[in-house]
Protein backbone atom coordinates (compact mmCIF):
# COMPACT_ATOMS: atom_id res chain seq x y z
CA UNK A 1 0.00 0.00 0.00
CA UNK A 2 1.54 3.48 -0.71
CA UNK A 3 0.31 6.87 -0.63
CA UNK A 4 0.78 9.77 -2.93
CA UNK A 5 2.57 12.88 -1.67
CA UNK A 6 3.21 16.35 -3.25
CA UNK A 7 5.73 18.49 -1.89
CA UNK A 8 8.05 21.25 -3.50
CA UNK A 9 11.85 20.33 -3.19
CA UNK A 10 14.12 23.06 -4.09
CA UNK A 11 11.84 25.07 -5.73
CA UNK A 12 10.43 22.13 -7.68
CA UNK A 13 7.01 20.58 -7.59
CA UNK A 14 7.85 16.74 -6.73
CA UNK A 15 5.79 13.90 -6.61
CA UNK A 16 5.98 10.11 -5.41
CA UNK A 17 4.07 7.27 -4.05
CA UNK A 18 5.83 5.93 -0.55
CA UNK A 19 4.50 3.71 1.82
CA UNK A 20 3.56 5.43 4.63
CA UNK A 21 6.19 4.64 7.00
CA UNK A 22 8.72 5.73 4.91
CA UNK A 23 11.28 8.90 6.04
CA UNK A 24 11.16 12.03 4.28
CA UNK A 25 15.32 11.27 4.38
CA UNK A 26 14.60 8.21 2.21
CA UNK A 27 11.89 10.28 -0.36
CA UNK A 28 15.06 12.61 -0.73
CA UNK A 29 17.97 10.28 -0.84
CA UNK A 30 16.55 7.26 -2.74
CA UNK A 31 13.89 8.95 -4.67
CA UNK A 32 14.63 12.16 -5.57
CA UNK A 33 18.49 11.82 -5.22
CA UNK A 34 19.31 14.44 -2.86
CA UNK A 35 22.33 12.35 -1.52
CA UNK A 36 23.32 15.87 0.22
CA UNK A 37 20.72 15.40 3.12
CA UNK A 38 22.95 12.34 4.98
CA UNK A 39 21.84 9.76 7.28
CA UNK A 40 23.58 9.17 10.01
CA UNK A 41 22.05 7.74 13.13
CA UNK A 42 18.27 6.78 11.99
CA UNK A 43 17.66 8.31 15.60
CA UNK A 44 17.38 12.41 15.25
CA UNK A 45 20.54 12.23 17.37
CA UNK A 46 23.46 13.43 15.34
CA UNK A 47 21.15 16.38 12.39
CA UNK A 48 23.06 15.50 9.88
CA UNK A 49 19.74 15.09 7.51
CA UNK A 50 18.50 18.48 8.62
CA UNK A 51 16.45 20.39 6.07
CA UNK A 52 14.13 23.42 5.91
CA UNK A 53 10.66 22.07 6.20
CA UNK A 54 7.91 25.05 5.36
CA UNK A 55 11.57 27.39 6.86
CA UNK A 56 11.90 25.29 9.75
CA UNK A 57 15.46 23.31 10.45
CA UNK A 58 13.65 19.69 10.77
CA UNK A 59 15.51 16.73 10.93
CA UNK A 60 14.20 14.50 8.09
CA UNK A 61 14.77 11.37 9.86
CA UNK A 62 11.97 11.59 12.55
CA UNK A 63 9.79 12.57 9.66
CA UNK A 64 7.30 10.57 7.80
CA UNK A 65 7.68 11.54 3.41
CA UNK A 66 3.66 11.75 4.08
CA UNK A 67 3.81 14.30 6.64
CA UNK A 68 5.78 16.50 3.90
CA UNK A 69 2.31 16.17 1.93
CA UNK A 70 1.72 20.14 0.63
CA UNK A 71 5.18 21.55 2.37
CA UNK A 72 8.21 23.56 0.55
CA UNK A 73 11.56 21.31 1.41
CA UNK A 74 14.68 22.62 1.21
CA UNK A 75 17.58 20.69 0.65
CA UNK A 76 21.27 21.44 0.94
CA UNK A 77 21.31 21.35 -2.56
CA UNK A 78 18.47 23.82 -2.72
CA UNK A 79 20.30 26.11 -0.47
CA UNK A 80 23.24 26.96 -3.34
CA UNK A 81 22.78 29.10 -5.12
CA UNK A 82 23.25 28.75 -9.26
CA UNK A 83 26.33 30.21 -9.12
CA UNK A 84 29.06 29.93 -6.71
CA UNK A 85 28.20 28.95 -2.77
CA UNK A 86 26.07 29.99 -0.30
CA UNK A 87 27.65 32.60 2.33
CA UNK A 88 27.36 29.38 5.19
CA UNK A 89 29.09 27.28 2.51
CA UNK A 90 32.10 29.68 1.53
CA UNK A 91 32.50 30.56 5.49
CA UNK A 92 32.61 26.81 6.37
CA UNK A 93 35.77 26.40 3.74
CA UNK A 94 37.24 29.61 4.30
CA UNK A 95 37.21 29.37 8.30
CA UNK A 96 37.54 25.31 7.87
CA UNK A 97 34.68 24.62 9.78
CA UNK A 98 34.69 21.07 7.91
CA UNK A 99 36.84 18.21 8.36
CA UNK A 100 35.00 14.73 7.06
CA UNK A 101 32.47 17.05 5.39
CA UNK A 102 29.62 14.72 6.66
CA UNK A 103 27.75 16.54 8.91
CA UNK A 104 28.33 19.78 6.81
CA UNK A 105 24.69 19.94 5.52
CA UNK A 106 22.95 19.20 8.53
CA UNK A 107 25.00 21.73 10.17
CA UNK A 108 24.72 24.45 7.28
CA UNK A 109 20.98 24.26 7.39
CA UNK A 110 20.58 24.61 11.06
CA UNK A 111 22.56 27.61 11.00
CA UNK A 112 20.70 29.07 7.71
CA UNK A 113 17.67 28.37 10.00
CA UNK A 114 19.31 30.51 13.20
CA UNK A 115 20.65 33.01 10.58
CA UNK A 116 17.12 33.88 9.61
CA UNK A 117 15.60 34.37 12.44
CA UNK A 118 18.64 35.91 13.92
CA UNK A 119 20.96 37.75 11.82
CA UNK A 120 23.85 38.85 14.45
CA UNK A 121 23.83 35.53 16.87
CA UNK A 122 26.37 35.54 19.42
CA UNK A 123 28.83 32.40 20.10
CA UNK A 124 25.99 30.94 22.78
CA UNK A 125 23.30 31.52 20.70
CA UNK A 126 25.68 29.82 17.88
CA UNK A 127 26.20 26.62 20.11
CA UNK A 128 22.93 26.98 21.65
CA UNK A 129 21.34 26.25 17.65
CA UNK A 130 23.80 23.83 17.20
CA UNK A 131 23.21 21.36 20.12
CA UNK A 132 21.34 18.78 18.14
CA UNK A 133 23.75 18.16 15.78
CA UNK A 134 26.68 16.07 16.64
CA UNK A 135 30.31 16.58 14.48
CA UNK A 136 32.69 13.77 15.47
CA UNK A 137 35.92 15.42 14.06
CA UNK A 138 35.75 19.16 14.72
CA UNK A 139 35.59 20.87 18.48
CA UNK A 140 32.93 23.34 17.33
CA UNK A 141 35.14 26.32 17.39
CA UNK A 142 35.60 26.48 13.85
CA UNK A 143 31.88 25.58 12.76
CA UNK A 144 30.84 28.71 14.95
CA UNK A 145 33.54 31.03 13.64
CA UNK A 146 32.20 30.03 10.43
CA UNK A 147 28.57 30.68 11.16
CA UNK A 148 30.37 34.06 12.34
CA UNK A 149 31.69 34.98 9.44
CA UNK A 150 28.58 34.05 7.25
CA UNK A 151 26.12 36.05 9.54
CA UNK A 152 29.16 39.54 9.14
CA UNK A 153 29.23 38.32 5.49
CA UNK A 154 25.61 38.12 5.01
CA UNK A 155 24.77 41.29 7.28
CA UNK A 156 27.27 43.05 4.42
CA UNK A 157 24.73 42.46 1.69
CA UNK A 158 24.95 38.46 0.32
CA UNK A 159 22.21 36.57 0.20
CA UNK A 160 19.93 35.70 2.82
CA UNK A 161 19.95 31.79 3.78
CA UNK A 162 16.37 31.74 2.29
CA UNK A 163 17.08 33.50 -0.89
CA UNK A 164 18.53 31.00 -3.18
CA UNK A 165 15.74 28.56 -4.38
CA UNK A 166 12.26 29.34 -2.41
Amino acid sequence: MTEHVSLTVNGQQREADVEPRRLLVQLLREEFQLTGTHIGCDTSQCGACTVHVDGHAVKSCSMLAVQAEGTSVTTIEGLTPSEGFHPLQQAFWEKHGLQCGFCTPGMIMVAADLLERNADPTDTEIRHALEGNICRCTGYQNIVAAIREAASTMKAGAAAPSGAQA
